[in-house]
């Protein structure tokens, strides 16, 4: 062979080489772009950098009578009265659907499946005094730092599982 062929033979493989290379790395790189499904997105634990604002207290009378009496939910207390009151909604997002997972702790959807765990205020949620008594063997009744924690319900236990959810559970 001459000179001159082999140079041509030398171009070709080399622009067969940068051919080739290109056409493996488009599917690598075309996986790598933000696709629709985002339900493997991990948990948003709001907790750590949320500030409540402190509510306006008023001043509690002596004397009110029975409908104007109101209990302190929080922590567990105040968790499980909000998961009660969302539990059968059908809308996304903080004022949507509450599910409690099987730790313990309860937490909510967003538009886009991430789940995100609800932190109870820490001025606790004023509660008529008839419907907080159902809460009352829960830890944070009246501000009572003993009790029941979520963990311990029936339904905490009985969560549904991972293939029953339309995305995964946060651990």
């Amino acid at each position: 062979m001459n000179t001159m062929q082999l140079r041509m033979r030398k171009k070709l493989f080399r622009g067969m080489s940068y051919w080739l290379s290109l056409v493996m790395a488009v599917p690598l790189l075309a996986s790598c772009g933000s696709g629709a499904n985002q339900a493997n997105l991990p948990p948003v634990d709001e907790s750590r950098t949320r500030t409540a604002s402190p509510a306006p207290q008023q001043a509690q009378k002596r004397g009110l009578n029975t409908g104007q009496k109101v209990a302190i939910l929080a922590g567990a207390a105040a968790l499980y009265y909000l998961y009660n009151r969302h539990k059968n909604r059908q809308s996304a997002g903080a004022e949507g659907k509450y599910y409690l997972s099987k730790n313990g702790r309860i937490y909510y959807r967003d538009a886009q499946g991430r789940a995100h765990w609800v932190t109870p205020p820490k001025e606790g949620i004023r509660v008529p005094a008839e419907e907080a008594e159902r809460y009352q063997e829960f830890q944070g009744y009246n501000g009572r730092t003993t009790g029941r924690d979520l963990s311990s319900l029936p339904e905490a236990r009985q969560a549904p599982s991972q293939s029953q959810q339309p995305y995964p559970l946060p651990q």
